[in-house]
Parts: C-alpha cells; sequence; structure tokens
C-alpha cells in the first residue's frame, strides 16, 4: 500500500528521516510529506511512532478528473469498504490547485455523493456525514486535473499528543517542535534548554524523543481503529505494536530545562511535562540571566515574533549579549522576523525556511564560538 505523512511546509526532510530511522520502505520526500510503502500494518506503526507528521494517508486511488461528473466517477468506482459501512459516519476534506474544479467545498460534496450512494447501492443504506468527529476522513487534493484520494489513519491530527491541558499565547504545534529538534541536530545526549518555553512544548518533545516514547502511546486510538474492517485480528496487532512501543521506553534521558520570565508559562510547562510523563527542570527566569551549562547544551527556542506576538527590542538586546557568553553551546531558534537572526552575534551553521503556521520563520542554527 501507498502511504503518504503529512507535514508542516519546510519539515519534510524531518519527517522523511524519521521515517528511515524507523525502518519503513520506499520513503520519498515531496512537497507537503513524505511518501512511504508497506502493508496496513506500516500505516498503523507510522501513527503510532511519528513525531514531526501531521497526518498518516494511505492512498486509495488516483484519476483523471478534469469535471465534476469524472470526480463523481472516479469516486465511486473505488472500494470503500476498508473503512465504511452505514453504521460509520464519515467527512470529506478537499484541496485543489490549477485545476478545472476550483472550489474544495465543490469537490468535497461530489466526493461525498459518490461515497454514500455506492454504499446505498450495495448494502442498502448510507453512511451519515459528521463534520465534528467522523469515524472516517476522506482526503481528496486534486493538482492539475489529477486526483489523488486517500483515506485518513490518524483521525485526529498526529500532533495533538494530548499532554498539553495547559497552552500559553502563541504555542508551537507539537510535531514542529519535534522537527525543530530533528532538523536542529540535537543528538539526544546534550543538555537541551529552552530559555524562553512558553507551555513547554519543545522541552516535553525533547524529553519524550530521548527516552524514546513512542507519541502515540498516549492517544486513547486512531481514525483507523474506527473503519469498518478493523475486526478482532486488527485490534490484536495494534496491541502487539503498543506493547513493543512501551518496550523500548528508557528509563533515563539527559537534562532537559525550561524556563520564562511568566511564572504562568513556566507553571504550565511543569504541568504538561506531568502529564506527559517526563521530567523537565523548570525555572523562572528572564533570557539574560540564562548561564552556561556544564557539559556545554543545546538551546532550542520559539522566541516571540509574528503576527500576534511582535519581536520586543529589550528582547533583541538580551538575545545578543546572552548567547555571546555561551561558549561552546549550540543554539537552534525559530525566527518567525529577520530581527531575531540579526540579533545573534554570530553567522548561523544552517537555516532552513519552516512554517508555522501561516508564517514563514527560518530555522537558524549556530555554534557559539
Amino acid at each position: 500500500m501507498d502511504f503518504f505523512a503529512t507535514a508542516a511546509k519546510g519539515t519534510e526532510p524531518a519527517v522523511r528521516d524519521e521515517l528511515r530511522e524507523h525502518r519503513f520502505r520506499g520513503v520519498r520526500a515531496d512537497r507537503g510529506g513524505v511518501h512511504f510503502q508497506g502493508a496496513i500494518d506500516e500505516g498503523f506503526r507510522a501513527c503510532l511512532e511519528l513525531r514531526t507528521a501531521s497526518r498518516v494517508l494511505l492512498e486509495i486511488g488516483a484519476f483523471e478528473a478534469r469535471g465534476g461528473d469524472a470526480l463523481y466517477e472516479g469516486v465511486r468506482a473505488l472500494d470503500w469498504t476498508i473503512a465504511l459501512s452505514p453504521k460509520r459516519t464519515l467527512a470529506v476534506r478537499a484541496s485543489c490547485r490549477s485545476s478545472a474544479l476550483t472550489h474544495s467545498q465543490f469537490i468535497a460534496q461530489k466526493t461525498k455523493d459518490a461515497i454514500v450512494d455506492q454504499l446505498r447501492d450495495r448494502q442498502g443504506a448510507r453512511p451519515s456525514v459528521d463534520l465534528e468527529d467522523p469515524d472516517v476522513v476522506v482526503s481528496v487534493h486534486l493538482v492539475k486535473d489529477a486526483a489523488t484520494i486517500y483515506l485518513d489513519l490518524a483521525g485526529e491530527p498526529l500532533h495533538r499528543r494530548g499532554y498539553r491541558a495547559q497552552a500559553g499565547e502563541a504555542p508551537i504545534k507539537e510535531s514542529l517542535a519535534a522537527a525543530m529538534l530533528r532538523l536542529g541536530g540535537w543528538d539526544r545526549e546534550r543538555p537541551l534548554v529552552d530559555p524562553m518555553c512558553g507551555s513547554g512544548t519543545i522541552a516535553i518533545e525533547a524529553a519524550l524523543w530521548a527516552r524514546g516514547v513512542a507519541p502515540g502511546l498516549s492517544r486513547a486510538r486512531f481514525g483507523f481503529e474506527r473503519w469498518a474492517s478493523h475486526d478482532d485480528a486488527a485490534a490484536a496487532r495494534m496491541v502487539e505494536l503498543r506493547d513493543r512501543a512501551r518496550a523500548r521506553v528508557r528509563r533515563d534521558g539527559p537534562r532537559v530545562m525550561a524556563s520564562d520570565v511568566d511564572p504562568r508559562a513556566v507553571a504550565a510547562t511543569l504541568a504538561n511535562a506531568r502529564n506527559a510523563g517526563v521530567t523537565v527542570e523548570t525555572s523562572v527566569r528572564p533570557l539574560r540571566a540564562l548561564a552556561p551549562v556544564a557539559p556545554p547544551a543545546h538551546i532550542v527556542t520559539n522566541p516571540p515574533y509574528g503576527e500576534r506576538l511582535p519581536a520586543d527590542p529589550a528582547l533583541l538586546r538580551d538575545l545578543g549579549a546572552t548567547f555571546l557568553g555561551l561558549h561552546g553551546h549550540r543554539v537552534t531558534m525559530l525566527a518567525g522576523s529577520p530581527a531575531l537572526l540579526h540579533a545573534v552575534p554570530c553567522r548561523s551553521e544552517k537555516e532552513l525556511a519552516v512554517w508555522n503556521g501561516a508564517i514563514e520563520c527560518r530555522l537558524a542554527t549556530f555554534e557559539i564560538p
């Protein structure tokens, strides 16, 4: 089977490397995500293991769709019994680019009509639509009149790990935090510090990754566990996959430290870390009070920036003065403003374009001499 693990724009290399690390086959990066192949159980395993992906999609068909009738007939010709029955609910998500069909809502409606008409003719009843909590999510991608139809194995997005009961003003998604750690080159051995931690997502993701805690272990169930074909044998395979993942968890990891000038943010970090079952050393302190760590740490942080939290001139001054004193440390920073990069008093080792939602950022890594 052909799968596609979706990713935030710019983080595709992190998803690619993660899939390879977990020994998935046929791994190939593409715009918006990474392709891989395997039996259906490999899709199950990807949902359980992947930290940096947003969703895992199973491709069930591809065809030309230059108009509504062609889309309808192509979707209706596919076998939907792998996931759907009249007792299941569904929702359809659609996107389109450079195609004759230009309205995603129309594409979703046509797709839904084709699915429910087929099942009604075959089984005598049709599934219902549930946009809030569907059993089955269908994704339609239409690019240059070529339609690719997917089933969403994840259901709820993979970044929702379940531990973040408290969030700050502009929280970063867990999957993007995990991608920052991987793309920044953290080796899971050096101490990890986030001196502007917000609700602690970067630090918590670091602690989970260092101990080898599969992110899907915190999920009660995935979307595919609500499919019509997910029988007792498939459920037993998921129990085995979860048991294997738990057996790989390490007891200890490197020091992970998080601080913030806001006491409420530090309290949220501590609460979220407890929910995640990891240890994060927390403290309330301004950035300028950050002192060198022995052995030299890797600092990974997401400073305030952008539309929601404009960069503060005082923060820019503190960035330069603080990082200049961290000799031998490595710094990875997600910068939504060029001013943040200019504030660091040395040239970056590498910079990558990464999107945090709709905000184009630079993920920059520095070695402090």
